[in-house]
């Protein structure tokens, strides 16, 4: 990057930061703006706006053939540079710049057995975080970001929160995971109280709850369900903490679990969470609460399920069979 792009992008850096933005957040935002300004080198961004914005998306499109999710990934970016940075929010009514079509593809279905059998060629961890995403419906980040407090056993229920979205939810917790959540909640407890008496203990705390329970981040009921298997620093905060296990080696498990179990399908823990939604449709579950314990804003993204299982050549009857 030119120097002179440099400030900027100290300044976007550092406004992330007092907004406590999380980290994969604060590199898509800085990865965009970077892109943004060399594209257009060597104005600076104070002497351009919406019609800038809206080439550098065109060009996305057209040159690099980026996806519609990307689009929107740099316009969020270059929204929150413009907005909080430079203090000149951009005008996005109306964008008109070139987008890519995105073609509409059926989302990827196991049957039960095949769910079955893929999480059972999981161990520990993985095999939990698993069966919440096909029992429970969560996504992978959501799984793994549960904490201890979330769980109510009495009520066999989860709490979702602030998941995608910014909002919470709540979801069933599978009678058939209760048993074994239990038994691993014991282990990390333990793995708490050694942390404790070493001095750590402490867990990431969003900035609000943090000031509400100054101390709330060494309580138990604010550990993270899945810690990770070491303690790590912070490196916005400087502290010593255990986080979560990080998803990348979730995602490679379920791989490796899929191919283990002999299914064929592409297998990613999405896969299992679109199986959830599925499976409870075919049972015959009303819609709209599908839609709530996905935590779908629009049914309309809940609905490519209903299409998905009227096609469902197991519940379509053939007419040569009638």
């Amino acid at each position: 990057m030119p120097k002179t792009s440099q400030p900027v992008l100290d300044r976007l850096a550092e406004q992330i930061k007092t907004m406590r933005y999380s980290p994969r957040t604060a590199s898509s935002y800085i990865h965009w703006t970077r892109q943004f300004l060399k594209y257009h080198h060597p104005r600076q961004p104070s002497e351009m706006g919406m019609p800038e914005v809206q080439q550098f998306l065109t060009y996305l499109a057209k040159e690099k053939n980026a996806s519609v999710a990307t689009q929107n990934q740099a316009l969020s970016a270059l929204v929150f540079l413009y907005r909080h940075v430079l203090d000149t929010p951009l005008d996005t009514r109306g964008v008109t710049a070139a987008r890519t079509s995105s073609p509409r593809r059926m989302p990827v279905v196991l049957t039960r057995e095949e769910a079955i059998a893929v999480i059972d060629a999981l161990q520990d961890t993985d095999r939990l975080a698993a069966g919440l995403m096909y029992g429970s419906g969560l996504r992978v980040m959501e799984a793994l970001r549960l904490r201890v407090g979330d769980i109510d056993f009495a009520e066999r229920r989860i709490a979702v929160r602030d998941g995608n979205g910014a909002f919470d939810r709540t979801t069933p917790l599978p009678e058939a995971l209760a048993r074994s959540m239990d038994a691993h909640l014991h282990l990390v407890k333990g793995m708490h109280e050694k942390d404790l008496a070493e001095g750590y203990g402490a867990v990431y705390l969003p900035p609000a709850l943090e000031q509400e329970h100054p101390q709330g981040h060494k309580d138990w009921a604010w550990q993270y369900v899945f810690p990770a298997g070491s303690r790590s620093l912070d490196p916005q905060s400087g502290a010593v903490r255990r986080h979560h296990v990080h998803e990348t080696s979730v995602q490679k498990a379920i791989r490796s679990a899929a191919h283990r179990a002999g299914v064929t399908k592409h297998v990613t823990p999405h896969v299992l969470r679109h199986s959830f939604a599925a499976h409870l449709l075919q049972a015959g579950y009303d819609i709209r609460l599908v839609q709530a314990l996905l935590g779908h804003k629009d049914i309309k993204t809940t609905m490519i399920y209903t299409q998905m299982v009227e096609r469902d050549p197991q519940v379509v009857r053939s007419p040569l069979d009638e």
